[in-house]
């Protein structure tokens, strides 16, 4: 199959014109300094191409043909003795000092662009590097290292780059056999403290932007370190408050129980089973929420892969659902509770459901510890907005275990109602008995849940 050669040369190209990465944008610190590097080295060039052009005028001096040159500036030259028939015609333009000139501009002044199309510069300056003569001053051969530097460094085509740099290579090699520019003496100190201010000034810079660089690593450090302690207290206090939950609620329960079997086992064996039934029933429920509650703190231990710890338990946590059971526990440790529900039951997130449960376990736990021989009453009202849980006592007598009690169950349940934008309200009734009161927005948080 014949392919025309249009397309064949577009698909040699291809690479050429394949860039791995938009045109750089030069600062406008590097295109101060690029226009002043140009600016230096034309002026430099265009004063040593004028001083050293190739003007060759040819005179013929007793039938022979001599060339005159411009003598140096140290030494004045004597004027050239006129041939005979009058002064010679004056020389081409382009072998005179033009031609220099213009090449030395050509090749100086893209150098201001060299970071923002070095590539284009890079092509000008072997252009003009290519129609110096051999026989004139070697000005262009800077520009063209400067270039080469420019394209190589900022140039997103590293195919047409690389492929450009021979090219350039080579049109430096025609000029080895020209005149080097002479620099003079008293150039050559500011040509020995420039480089040597440059360098200390970009080692200097250098060590500050390390120095930064160091400086905000350690603060990234500092800050990830505090983090990771502010989250490690705020796991242990949640875990706190989970293992406060289900150890009070169920052992206060327990306690009571073995009390009561004590006092009756002697006259009513029977009422003695009942009672020692629910603490065996207390004691399994406790022991299933400690197993959920310390699998929390052994997961990270099992992901390790040693296969030392056990897989925790991954249960769901209890909610609204299950306190018709909790209810129940409470019943059978001689409290009499009744469960009050309004509005139109609907889910709410788990962390919601968890958080009103511990309310009403935690109210009745104080409850059974501080007001023996009260009744209870829970409610639990589902609002447009919002979940209202309620409990309040009659008000009784402080059993034996209401001194172990450290104060953290109503606090805990405060910072747990807080994540949800929730409050607490704790207090005596005026008629005599307490009342603990939880507010729940409901609106703002299932959206989150359901995401």
């Amino acid at each position: 199959m014949n392919v025309p050669l249009p397309d064949r040369l577009r698909k040699l190209a291809g690479p050429l014109k394949r860039a791995t990465g938009p045109l750089p944008l030069p600062t406008r610190r590097g295109l101060v300094f690029d226009a002043a590097l140009a600016l230096a080295l034309g002026i430099a060039s265009v004063q040593y191409a004028v001083e050293h052009w190739d003007g060759r005028v040819e005179t013929v001096v007793d039938g022979a043909v001599e060339p005159w040159l411009p003598a140096g500036p140290s030494e004045p030259a004597p004027p050239p003795p006129l041939p005979p028939g009058g002064p010679p015609p004056a020389p081409d333009w382009l072998s005179g000092w033009f031609l220099p000139v213009a090449l030395a501009v050509l090749a100086s002044a893209p150098l201001a662009l060299r970071r923002r199309y070095p590539l284009a510069v890079l092509w000008i300056v072997t252009v003009a590097v290519a129609l110096t003569p051999t026989e004139a001053p070697r000005t262009t051969s800077y520009a063209c290292v400067i270039a080469a530097y420019g394209a190589a460094a900022y140039s997103p085509y590293r195919v047409a780059t690389l492929a450009s740099l021979p090219v350039a290579v080579f049109a430096l090699s025609r000029l080895a056999d020209g005149t080097l520019p002479v620099v003079q003496n008293e150039y050559i100190p500011l040509l020995i403290l420039v480089p040597i201010v440059v360098a200390a000034n970009g080692l200097r810079t250098w060590q500050l932007r390390a120095g930064e660089s160091h400086a905000r690593m350690s603060a990234l450090e500092r800050e990830r370190a505090e983090e990771l302690r502010r989250a490690a207290e705020q796991e242990r206090a949640r875990i706190a408050r989970e293992l406060h939950d289900v150890v009070t609620h169920n052992v206060s329960v327990m306690v009571i129980q073995a009390g009561a079997a004590r006092k009756v086992m002697a006259t009513t064996p029977d009422r003695a089973r009942e009672a020692l039934l629910a603490v065996e029933a207390s004691g399994r429920a406790a022991m299933a929420e400690l197993r959920h509650a310390m699998g929390l703190l052994t997961m990270e231990e099992d992901t390790t892969g040693t296969g030392g710890a056990a897989t925790p338990d991954l249960a769901p946590q209890p909610g609204l659902d299950q306190l018709d059971a909790l209810i129940a526990r409470v019943r059978e440790a001689g409290l009499p509770v009744e469960l009050t529900v309004s509005g139109t039951p609907r889910p709410v997130p788990s962390g919601v459901g968890l958080a009103a449960y511990r309310v009403v376990q935690e109210a009745l736990t104080n409850t059974v510890k501080h007001a023996a021989g009260s009744t209870a009453t829970v409610t639990v009202a589902y609002g447009d907005d919002r979940l209202r849980v309620a409990v309040t006592d009659t008000g009784g007598t402080p059993s034996a275990s209401a001194a172990a009690g450290g104060g953290r169950g109503l606090i805990g349940l405060r910072e747990r109602l807080s994540v949800y934008g929730g409050t607490l309200h704790t207090g005596p009734r005026p008629g005599g008995g307490y009342r603990v009161e939880a507010t729940i927005p409901l609106e703002e948080m299932c959206p989150l849940e359901e995401r």
